[in-house]
Parts: C-alpha cells; structure tokens; sequence
C-alpha cells in the first residue's frame, strides 16, 4: 500500500523518480483517477500527477448526479443511455457511500418539451435501455399526484409528470475515493505537481515528462513506457504542447448551480424540468440545501478558474420563477454557487446543449495517448478502454479489468445492501462518542468504512482539538485529509474533501480561521504562502455569492 499523506510529499515523488512505471497518467481526476485503479488493479506500475489538487476541475463541479443520460434519448444515442445506465449502477454497488438513488419527478405540462405519451414512452425505453432493475422503474403521475409530492412547481397547465431513479453523488469524494483505492493497490499519486515538458527519445517517441512541484519550485524528471493524457479540460493544451492538436478538439462549455437554503427554497422533491427555451434543468434537495442547475454555455476564459456570471446567475433564477413561480427567488437569496466545465469534442454545426459527452481516445505520433470528453457516470468504463490500448501496447500478456466489482476506498461494506447495516451501526457508534446524530450521519456517508479512522483520530484528539481552538469533529476530519487524502491547501479541504463552500458556506467561514491556522503549522508553509492560501479560499467565498461580471 502506496502512501497518501501530504506529510509524504517528497518519499512520493521520489518514488515515481525511482520505479520503472508501465504508466504515468496526466490528470487527477475522475478519469486520471479511474484509469489508475484500472491500471494498478491490472498489474501496471502506474503513477498519477495532478497540477491543482485531485477533483479541482470538472470532477468537483458537476451537477453531481451519476446518471442514466436521459436527455441522450432525445438526441438518439441509445447505445449511450444503455452503457451509462448500466455502469450507474456499477459505481454506486461500488460506492453506495458516496452515491445514493434519488427519485425524480419530470413534470409535464401544456406546450412544453415532454408530453404524458413521450414521457411514458421515453421513461420505458429508458427502463430497458439502461436495465432499470424492477423496484426503480419508472412510474406516471397525475397532476394531482405530482403536486401532492412537490406543492411548489407550476400549477398552470401541469399534465402529470414521470417519475424515475438517477443516483445522487459527491463528484468529489467519489474522484478521491477512486484515486485512494488506486494508491491502496499501489500506484503513485501526487498533487500540485505540473507537467512543463515532455522527454523523447531519438525516434521521437515519449518516454517521459519534466514536472514542478508546485509546493516548493522543484523540477523532476519521471519515466514511463506509456504516458496518459487525461486532463479534462486541459487535454488540448497537452496535446499542443506534444504538438499533436490536430483533427477534433475540445470545446469548452460552462455550467453553473446555485445554491439555497431549504427555509428559502423548501424542495421536498427533486426536479427534472424543461425552461422556456428547451433546455432541461436540475432542482435537487441535498443536505438542508437545494441546488438547480445547469447552464450551457461556450466558455473561453481561465480553465482553472471558471466562476459565475450575473447572466448565468439571473438564467436559472428565471428557470425557478419559471418552474416554482411562488417563491419568487431573487439573486439576494443565493448562499453559494459553483461553476464548471465540460470538455466536449467539438463537432461542427451543433451547439453546445446538443454535443455529446461521448470520449474518444486520441494517440499522437510520439505516442502520448490522450483520452478525451467522456461523463462522469462513465468513469470506469473509459478507463477500462485506455488501459486496454495501453496493454495492447506494451504487449504484454493481455488481463481483463477486474473494477467492475471492487469497491473504491471506503466502499468496502458488502454492497448497497450491506451499507444500510452499516450506516445504523456505524452512526450509532458515532452517537455514543458524543458526536451529534445529524453529523455522525453525515459522516459515515462521507468517508464510508474509512469512518473508523476519523472516529478514532476525533476520539484520541479532542484535547490538541480544544488547544488548537478547533471543533473536534472538524479536528478529525481536518487530520484524516492532511494524513490520508493528501490535503495541501484549505481550499482542498473546504471544497473536495468535505464539500462544504458548496453546501454550508457558513461552516468555512466559521472554521476557516482555525483550519488555516493549524495547516500552516503542520505543513510549515512561509508567511507569504499563508497569506496566499488565506486570500484564495476568501476569493472563492466571495465568488460563490457574488457574480464576477
């Protein structure tokens, strides 16, 4: 077992200086990570770097459904509604602590995208695509019984509605589960690490990169006989920097969520609704919150940095009144929001809501393979394609992959069904350690069979807690991350590990001071690397409210 400790920054790289790796996957997250588990799982000396932390791009900012691509029925791709379908329920028996079934409600009414007959029909052919098992299949609603489930959408020429499973998600834990499981098994991963350059040989063919650690200025050089672009929505400048963008390339498009209170916006139920303009739109109850989204829209600003915008902000703000006209939501009771990109392969002549997520694997002719677009749902599947090529490669002794039934990090609780036993057992532990029933919930759900650590770092820490000025469940879970998750910066904590700018902003700003004060001390960053830390994750509280133009 490999080490994920950000006090073991410097043994890890120095470990992928030394090993003879199959493999060096660019990018951390789902699909770097994904492809790592992949890999190790198979055999392959394998090593994963990530520039920002595991899950800062699109693995963190999704609409955070592990979903069956229902809207792919609508564009035609039934061969994509019956892959993602079936994997959905793949990743959540292998994860059934981050990812949750969540029935959803599709009204339908006069004039819009979706009748009584279409719904019916696409719902059943969506069952058999995806292979719904039986207890999740789709039901049909009257008008009556769709307001009795949810009082709050339009009332004016509602029809009935569908009703059907997707699965709720945390992106990010998800992603760091992946990669923990992938470093259990053996590979190297590290952070904060960015690929400057790459190494040829004479012939021309890659055989290496050149990285800088992004923590202390330091270059090194890591060898591989296979080297994996997998940087979402960086791929393309990858590939120039091998000098291969030629052919298809990426498109970037940009979808924001906000965030509201439940006393606020009081969704008992989540929503599928089509907008006036014929796009479709997410309402969904999570954690005392409710969040809707999304927007699609071109997007050619920072990669690293897509924030909201007053047009993004004030389009699905139309889409709630629109959809929930007695709320009358207005920007004042926004509480958080997030923005992120999809990196779709640009096909001409279509706009960014009807392009596909489909992924495609592209090798150059030095040999770097670059794997490309993709959904998060699919994240197993397109790894298992890439390791493919890869082995094909290295000719090796061709193994099948083996992820489809091996739970990630933390899932190790006998399945969906076994993590309903646990869940009560595990709480109840959790209560009689003095930890409130809610958060000892919410923490069994967090880190799933990993929560016997947190529990007992929140057990054996509680007096260095009350010295540091820390809540002690904050403590334990501040201490897991930084020994076992790699945590760098707060903002890593705030976000991928815990959620919580999205989801309880207050519970950041409350706690940031302590959190902040304590990394600093553990990790001995400098002054000026503190203020830095300070200042971005203040930057990003402020982003989430307030639109950046």
């Amino acid at each position: 077992m490999g080490s994920f400790s950000s006090f073991d920054r410097r043994k890890i790289l120095e470990a992928m200086k030394k090993e003879d790796l199959d493999l060096l996957i660019i990018g951390g997250g789902i699909t770097g990570s994904g492809i790592a588990l992949d890999a190790v799982t198979r055999g392959l000396k394998t090593a994963v770097v990530e520039m920002q932390d595991f899950a800062a791009g699109t693995s963190s900012r999704s609409t955070k459904l592990v979903h069956g691509g229902l809207r792919y029925l609508k564009q035609f791709e039934f061969k994509m509604v019956a892959e993602v379908g079936k994997e959905r329920a793949i990743v959540y028996e292998n994860g059934p602590h981050v990812t949750t079934p969540e029935w959803m409600l599709l009204p339908f009414h006069k004039g819009g995208t979706f009748g009584p007959l279409t719904t019916n029909i696409g719902l059943r052919f969506y069952d058999y695509l995806a292979g719904v098992k039986r207890s999740e299949r789709r039901k049909m609603l009257s008008a009556k019984d769709a307001l009795r489930m949810e009082p709050l959408i339009k009332k004016d020429g509602l029809k009935g509605a569908g009703f059907y499973v997707e699965y709720k998600t945390d992106d990010a834990r998800l992603t760091i589960e992946v990669i923990k499981k992938a470093v259990e098994e053996g590979a190297y991963a590290i952070n904060y690490t960015k690929v400057t350059s790459f190494i040829y040989n004479d012939t021309g063919k890659i055989i290496g990169v050149e990285v800088e650690d992004q923590s202390n200025g330091e270059t090194h050089k890591i060898y591989a006989k296979k080297i994996v672009n997998a940087c979402g929505p960086w791929v393309d400048k990858l590939r120039k920097l091998d000098g291969s963008k030629q052919g298809k390339h990426l498109q970037l498009t940009k979808g924001v969520h906000l965030v509201f209170s439940q006393e606020r916006f009081p969704l008992q139920q989540a929503i599928y609704f089509d907008t006036p303009d014929g796009r479709m739109i997410f309402a969904i109850p999570r954690d005392g919150k409710t969040y809707v989204g999304t927007t699609d829209t071109t997007y050619e600003g920072d990669i690293s940095h897509p924030t909201m915008n007053r047009e993004d902000r004030d389009y699905v703000i139309d889409a709630i009144n629109y959809m929930f006209p007695t709320l009358k939501i207005k920007a004042e009771d926004l509480e958080s929001s997030w923005a992120g990109l999809r990196p779709l392969i640009a096909e001409d002549g279509k706009k960014p809501g009807e392009i596909s997520r489909k992924d495609e694997i592209f090798i150059s002719n030095s040999g770097l393979i670059s794997m490309a677009g993709g959904k998060l749902t699919g994240y197993r599947k397109m790894a298992e394609q890439a390791v493919n090529t890869v082995v094909k490669q290295l000719k090796d002794v061709y193994t099948e992959s083996v992820t489809k039934h091996l739970p990630i990090s933390g899932g190790e609780v006998n399945g969906s069904k076994g993590f309903e036993k646990f869940l009560k057992e595990k709480v109840d532990q959790g209560v009689l350690l003095g930890i409130e029933y809610n958060v000892a919930r919410q923490l069994v759900k967090r880190y799933g069979a990993n929560v016997e650590k947190v529990f007992e770092l929140f057990e054996t820490n509680k007096l260095e807690a009350r010295e540091e000025g820390i809540d002690p469940v904050v403590f334990a879970q501040l201490c897991y991350s930084i020994e076992n998750e790699l945590v760098y910066k707060p903002t890593d904590f705030f976000i991928r590990r815990t959620g919580a700018l999205f989801f309880n902003i207050n519970w950041v700003r409350e706690h940031k001071a302590g959190v902040i004060k304590y990394m600093r001390k553990k990790l001995n960053w400098n002054a000026e690397r503190n203020v830095d830390f300070a200042k971005e994750l203040d930057t990003l509280l402020k982003e989430a409210v307030e639109p950046t133009s």
